[in-house]
Parts: structure tokens; C-alpha cells; sequence
């Protein structure tokens, strides 16, 4: 079963839950598994379109999604879904 890892900043919404088994045949599956389990992360996750923000990267494995087929990229079994959002900011 594919396993999602969920970033600390987005763990406020889920309670402090790290990660999910997850029964999907897809990414785009999986985020919504996800938002179904935690529905307050849709607008953090998804724009109003139902497209992944810009600053919310999804990776399987070691591969961005946006270089695969995006939301469409197929999981298999074994396969390990990260959510890495993007930190901007800092000082001089």
C-alpha cells in the first residue's frame, strides 16, 4: 500500500498525523484520500480549479509529479507520496 508523508507545517491540520497508508491508484487519488481524511488542508493543498497550488510540491519516490504525468502519476505498492511545501523568506 503506497504511504503519504505529510510536511510538519501541514500537520496542524491532521491532528499531528505524520503519515497515511494510502489505497490509491494515483496522485491525484491520493491527495483526495488525504483531503477526506482532513478536509481543512483542501485550500492549502488545491487552488479553486482542483490544480496543485504552485508552492505545494508532490514527489513519489525521488520524482516531482510535475515531471511525471502530475496529479495523473500512477503509485504501485511499494510507492512513498511526499507533500514538500515550498519556504520562502529570510533575512540579510
Amino acid at each position: 500500500m503506497p504511504k503519504l508523508s505529510i510536511p510538519t507545517p501541514f500537520r496542524t491540520y491532521t491532528g499531528g498525523t505524520r503519515s497515511l497508508d494510502i489505497e490509491a491508484s494515483d496522485v491525484r487519488s491520493a491527495v483526495q484520500e488525504l483531503i477526506n481524511a482532513y478536509p481543512d488542508l483542501e485550500s492549502h493543498l488545491l487552488n479553486e480549479d482542483g490544480n496543485l497550488r504552485p508552492f505545494v510540491n508532490l514527489y513519489v519516490n525521488d520524482e516531482d509529479v510535475r515531471y511525471l504525468q502530475g496529479l495523473d502519476t500512477e503509485l504501485k505498492e511499494q510507492d512513498h507520496v511526499r507533500i514538500i511545501p515550498s519556504i520562502a523568506g529570510g533575512g540579510k
